[in-house]
């Protein structure tokens, strides 16, 4: 059943793969239980969901920063020095705000300092650490990049808009249990007791 949602998604040119006949997943589930997996079969599905709708996304986010020569992991890093105060933070700062691996964070710094987007300069009171700053080319890079998937992905997420905060609140659960992130008293912004 076609949507505004669809609508929306044709109307900004991104590219849309031809549907399958059939839901591999739900065959997948069908199979597990089959074959006698039945009580993982709904784990096995929702894993399998996740790991999909992640390649969907990062698929629609590729093709809109792909004129920009930004990756997402290069976009999260100039946008992550946007924000900051100073526009540079420590490398180690980076990769914790990231959640990625410090070699991650110093090879997309590489890219980046290349392409003259970022650069490294010496902590004013650390001598150990490097401050990351991103460049006025960064920045006006960044929000380029920032207006376009503002208009392409993150207002057209692919799910009805009035879903958005269960799906949020599913997600944060998830992401919590994993040990992702730990708010202590702070409220959550997601919360599971959160009603709209």
């Amino acid at each position: 059943m076609r949507g505004r949602h669809d609508d929306a998604w044709n109307d900004r040119e991104m590219s849309r793969p031809r549907p399958l006949p059939l839901d591999p997943i739900q065959e997948a589930h069908r199979q597990w239980v089959g074959h006698g997996w039945g009580e993982v079969a709904d784990g096995m599905a929702a894993v399998t969901s996740l790991v999909r709708a992640q390649q969907i996304v990062m698929a629609r986010v590729d093709e809109v920063l792909k004129p920009t020569g930004l990756t997402f992991s290069r976009y999260e890093l100039l946008m992550l020095l946007s924000f900051s105060k100073q526009g540079g933070l420590p490398m180690a700062k980076a990769s914790a705000r990231l959640q990625v691996h410090p070699t991650s964070v110093t090879n997309t710094v590489d890219r980046l300092e290349a392409a003259h987007l970022v650069e490294r300069v010496p902590h004013p009171s650390d001598r150990r650490a490097t401050l990351i700053e991103i460049t006025d080319a960064g920045r006006e890079l960044v929000a380029h990049a920032t207006e376009e998937l503002n208009a392409k992905v993150f207002a057209l997420p692919g799910i009805a808009h009035d879903r958005l905060n269960t799906l949020l609140q599913i997600l944060a659960e998830f992401r919590h249990a994993a040990g992702d992130f730990d708010a202590g008293d702070a409220p959550a912004r997601w919360s599971t007791a959160e009603t709209d």
